[in-house]
């Protein structure tokens, strides 16, 4: 089938079925366009909880599918390709984790929530790019924190908050590999154009940004800043989105500079309109997990949702 027809058979399961699409803002930009709602992983599944779909089909990664679940176990969720892993959850393994926790029997731990299910089960709360730094400013100073998965993240909350988390050595292998120097170089070609970044790039890198937020974050940044070029330094799948809320502005990644392709998720790009489509004809891949991980995972993510509404941070 042509792409227009595979649209046109995606569109038709989807209602036929009683689907719901959701697309992260990393994805292929055709699946973006046939996606209900596209956001980042917790939006979505709050998204999901929100829908009255009897399907739910995760164009993402892995984890973030699993958290669909979590937060509707009722409803039957799919993920098209489910070899769509995630470098930053794949670093944090539950057995080696499990056994790094042991050896910090006082400290609460916060994770990313970019973890898998069994991460997820080892927290006590979990958090977000956007709310990761409110949530460990609102805990006692003395409160001894573990933070995991990403080193990165977790650096940079012990840096803004002067905590002095203890850190799992995870990252995201994609945000980690972008370089401070190529950011330099493109700030040295377009010096007018502010370097926005995701904190879960390296701390050099960070040191060049302008403006360091969460994927949504960045996206109320671009539609605010009277710059008219700006330097993107997270995964390139956000660019569709950031030319639709602002077609008259030049976003610069490093990819741009063709010595770096660093900037693309292999995992994210895996989903395809084809596997999209045989995903919703046959209703497979499914997420499938345990009664008790999902009460186990829930838990903290429950936590996370509650003391955000306490600090304002949702409604």
């Amino acid at each position: 089938m042509t792409d227009d027809q595979l649209k046109q058979e995606i569109l038709r399961l989807k209602s036929e079925k009683n689907a719901v699409i959701l697309g992260h803002y990393y994805q292929r930009h055709e699946i973006q366009e046939l996606s209900d709602y596209v956001g980042d992983s917790l939006a979505l599944a709050q998204k999901a909880q929100e829908a009255t779909a009897d399907i739910i089909v995760f164009c993402g990664v892995h984890f973030m599918a699993e958290t669909a679940k979590i937060l509707n176990p009722s409803r039957k969720v799919l993920l098209p390709d489910m070899e769509a892993s995630c470098s930053l959850a794949e670093s944090c393994k539950a057995d080696e984790f499990a056994a790094f926790k042991a050896e910090h029997p006082d400290h609460m731990v916060i994770s990313y929530v970019n973890c898998s299910a069994e991460i997820k089960a080892l927290s006590d709360l979990i958090c977000t790019s956007g709310n990761a730094e409110k949530l460990v400013r609102s805990l006692p100073e003395e409160q001894k924190i573990i933070f995991a998965p990403d080193r990165n993240l977790g650096g940079y909350i012990n840096r803004v908050t002067g905590r002095n988390m203890v850190l799992w050595n995870g990252v995201c292998t994609v945000h980690d590999a972008m370089q401070a120097e190529g950011i330099l170089k493109l700030k040295a070609e377009h010096p007018d154009a502010p370097v926005i970044a995701h904190p879960e790039c390296n701390a050099a890198l960070l040191q060049v940004a302008d403006f360091i937020g969460s994927t949504k974050a960045m996206l109320n940044y671009i539609q605010q800043s009277p710059a008219h070029q700006i330097i993107v330094a997270t995964e390139t799948g956000i660019l569709y989105e950031m030319r639709r809320l602002c077609p008259d502005k030049e976003f610069l990644t490093l990819h741009d500079d063709k010595s770096c392709a660093c900037d693309d998720c292999a995992y994210m790009k895996l989903n395809t309109l084809e596997k999209l489509y045989r995903c919703l004809r046959d209703e497979q891949p499914e997420i499938l997990m345990s009664a008790e991980m999902i009460e186990a995972a829930k838990r903290p993510i429950v936590r996370m949702l509650d003391m955000s509404r306490e600090l304002g941070i949702i409604k």
